[in-house]
Order: structure tokens, then C-alpha cells, then sequence
């Protein structure tokens, strides 16, 4: 009996630029941790050079499928969660880069933390070198998503027992991340690990640029519903959010500021000159 494997990477490509496609292929074969599948489906991609590109490689983990219809994003994810034999869920985007002890070091810490149903990690953009910024605990996780997305889907894994409780919804395409995340809200915990395991490419026709207008407006909508469905955790989440509290001389002179963001506070001397700033902890 073949033994299934530990990890199934779930990659979606569509007209994916060759460069980008191999970069993104390659750093997944070239993992410490080796048992996994890598999962790549081809929805209708117009450009003949995609499955040229995932046949040129002979590695017996890589599993090729194509769609006979395009399914878009979501309903694509979802296919590949349906094929997937791994205990866990690597995401992976066709034109990122997963750095080479990614896929091991969340096996690690999911392995570690059984309570944990989701981890992600701090990635940077390959051009500019910049870090994306996201919270590392479960509680800041939480009370960021009534806000925004704050796992970075490219970088995350999940156990594949997530997608029991929740999928992608095409409703909510290009969003589809952030949806999943907010309907996993009260069913499991989250992490981020504080280590940049992924490399993204923030270029002009990547989908946060080309649909930008609707991922505002989808995301207005996902907010919509995580907030209504976890009205305790909601109103928590506001009174964290932003607060700043000020201190006059004579009743108009701005003398002391004191503001908490997102776990995060800072004071300022007449509102100009920084004291100190740091992490504020909470306890849920």
C-alpha cells in the first residue's frame, strides 16, 4: 500500500510567465522536508507553454491536472483540496517563491501545536525586500481579520481537516482567502510564524493590482458577515483597534498623547516628540 504523503502543495497556474512558473515549481522541489506531493491543476490557461513548462520536470511528486472548463480561482482551490492525500495543506501561487525550510518548519509547528489549524508565516516582496507586516499570536490574528486579512494565504498551511468546516467561495473571488479565514474564525486558533519563509512578487498583473476595486468591495462584504457572526469577539475587537488618550496643559495645550493600535502602543510628548512605543499585551 502506498503510503499517502505528509503535505499536498496545492498550485493553481494560469498563463503563468515561464520564468516565474519555474521559479515557483523549483522552490518547492528543492525542500529540506521531501514528503510531500505537489499538486498543480491547469485551469484552461490559453498559453500552450504552462503545460510545457509542469511537464518538463520528471519528479515523481509532482501530480499534473487540468480542468476541462476554467474554474476560476476558488473553484479551482477547492478541486485541488478534493485531490489532495496529505495530512496538511501548503498553499502555493504560481509566480512566488517558498523559501527552502518552509514547508519543514510548519510541519513543525503544527506537529507541535495540535490546537493550531492554520499557520502561516512573514514573507517580503522579492523586488523591493520588503517585510509584510502581520500579527504572530492567535488573539491579535483574530482581532485583525475583523479588519483585514492577517495570514498570508501563499504562506499558509492548513490541516486538511479545515476544509471540513469551511472553503473557498467564489462569491467572494478575489477575496477568497480572507473569506476562508474569517469562517475558520471560531472554529480553530491561528499562527503566524515570525520568520520570512515566502518571497512574493508584487508586480502590476498580479490580482491585487488588476482587481483591486473588487477586492475592496468583496472584502467590505466578508467584514460584513465575520462581524455579524461574532458580534463578541467584533465589539472586543473595535475597543482594541484604535484608542488614544490626551492630556492638556490648561485645557488646550496638547501636552501628552497616548495611542494603543492593533496590540500596539505609542506615547508622543505635544504631539510631536515620541517617548516610547511598544507591544501592549491583552489576554482574550
Amino acid at each position: 500500500m502506498t503510503k499517502n504523503p505528509t503535505v499536498s502543495v496545492l498550485m493553481p497556474v494560469y498563463n503563468t510567465k515561464e520564468s516565474y512558473l519555474r521559479e515557483a515549481i523549483e522552490s518547492i522541489l528543492t525542500q529540506t522536508f521531501d514528503d510531500f506531493e505537489l499538486l498543480i491543476l491547469n485551469d484552461c490557461s490559453t498559453d500552450s507553454n504552462v503545460e510545457k513548462v509542469v511537464l518538463s520536470y520528471h519528479d515523481a511528486r509532482i501530480k499534473y491536472h487540468t480542468n476541462e472548463k476554467n474554474l476560476g480561482i476558488s473553484g479551482s482551490r477547492n478541486k485541488l483540496v478534493g485531490l489532495a492525500k496529505g495530512k496538511y495543506i501548503a498553499v502555493m501561487d504560481h509566480d512566488d517563491i517558498s523559501q527552502p525550510e518552509r514547508i519543514a518548519t510548519q510541519v513543525a509547528y503544527l506537529e507541535q501545536n495540535p490546537d493550531i489549524g492554520v499557520v502561516g508565516s512573514f514573507a517580503k516582496d522579492i523586488v523591493s525586500g520588503k517585510k509584510l507586516p502581520l500579527p504572530i499570536e492567535d488573539e491579535e490574528i483574530k482581532m485583525a481579520l475583523f479588519f483585514r486579512s492577517s495570514i498570508f494565504h501563499p504562506a499558509s498551511m492548513l490541516r486538511k481537516t479545515m476544509f471540513t468546516l469551511a472553503q473557498y467561495e467564489a462569491d467572494y473571488t478575489p477575496a477568497e482567502d480572507y473569506a476562508l479565514w474569517c469562517r475558520l474564525l471560531p472554529h480553530t486558533k491561528f499562527h503566524n510564524i515570525p520568520e520570512i519563509l515566502f518571497s512574493y512578487r508584487n508586480h502590476k498583473n498580479n490580482t491585487s493590482h488588476r482587481q483591486k476595486r473588487l477586492t475592496a468591495d468583496v472584502s467590505d462584504k466578508i467584514r460584513f458577515f465575520v462581524r455579524k457572526q461574532n458580534p463578541d469577539l467584533y465589539t472586543e475587537a473595535k475597543q482594541r483597534a484604535t484608542s488614544t488618550t490626551r492630556i492638556s496643559l490648561f485645557g488646550f495645550i496638547p501636552f501628552l498623547t497616548y495611542t494603543r493600535k492593533n496590540n500596539r502602543s505609542k506615547c508622543k510628548l505635544f504631539n510631536l516628540i515620541p517617548l516610547w512605543s511598544g507591544k501592549t499585551k491583552t489576554v482574550i
